[in-house]
């Protein structure tokens, strides 16, 4: 914004007139008078003097705030014009510079996404990785997974109660079955004083059918009249 200064008109000859003002009150009070008009005269003067020396020091004075002014516009100026290339400076900073279309399409040719620049090594990496996916899954196919098992309670009863069942449990577990693990047995109460013999064991369920295994179990006439599956439970 730019500051005017309006300044009022400076009459720096002013004491010419005052020294013509001077000589007309000297020649009409010093010419022609006696003592007494000497007298009245010397205070004229004396007011004169006193009047020009106040003439000259505001003279001075006007001269000084004058030139004070004048530095201030220019200081206020000087001001005003670093304010400027200030402002100028934080914008063309805040700005990021663009790059050329040219040079960033340039750059954007430079990239190539699809590795054209070497398709033989990235043949090479394709087939070797198909070999690895194709190893890894035949490997997978392979291995075996969880075995399935089975825990199966199964009761054994006797012809009669003079059946020895101490010796019908070592028949049973001589049954020997690749997946068959035999495990706790007690007998328990059947009816008229007789037992029966329940006996635990786990199986493989792809390698053992239970089936199989009571059919094996009764085939031991001598001690086994039936064999019944009590409990079944997936392991």
């Amino acid at each position: 914004m730019a500051i005017e200064y309006s300044h009022e008109n400076i009459w720096f000859d002013k004491w010419r007139v005052d020294d013509a003002e001077r000589e007309f009150y000297e020649r009409k009070y010093l010419g022609g008078r006696g003592a007494s008009g000497g007298g009245a005269s010397a205070d004229v003067l004396n007011r004169i003097t006193k009047l020009e020396d106040d003439n000259s020091y505001l003279t001075k004075r006007v001269a000084a705030l004058e030139q004070t002014i004048i530095n201030l516009t220019n200081q206020i100026d000087s001001l005003n014009v670093s304010g400027a290339k200030t402002t100028t400076t934080s914008v063309s900073q805040k700005q990021p510079e663009k790059k050329p279309v040219a040079e960033e399409e340039d750059e954007d040719d430079d990239i190539d996404l699809f590795g054209s620049d070497d398709e033989e090594e990235d043949a090479e990496a394709a087939r070797i990785r198909e070999e690895r996916l194709k190893a890894y899954a035949e490997k997978k196919s392979k291995k075996p997974g969880p075995i399935a098992k089975s825990s199966v309670l199964l009761d054994c009863k006797p012809w009669d109660d003079e059946t020895d069942m101490k010796a019908m449990e070592n028949e049973v577990r001589k049954i020997e079955m690749d997946g068959l693990l035999w495990g706790a047995a007690k007998l328990n109460p059947l009816a008229f004083g007789i037992n029966k013999l329940s006996i635990l064991c786990t199986v493989e369920d792809e390698k053992v059918s239970i089936d199989d295994l009571c059919e094996k179990i009764q085939e031991i006439e001598d001690y086994v009249q039936s064999v019944d599956i009590a409990a079944f439970n997936k392991i």
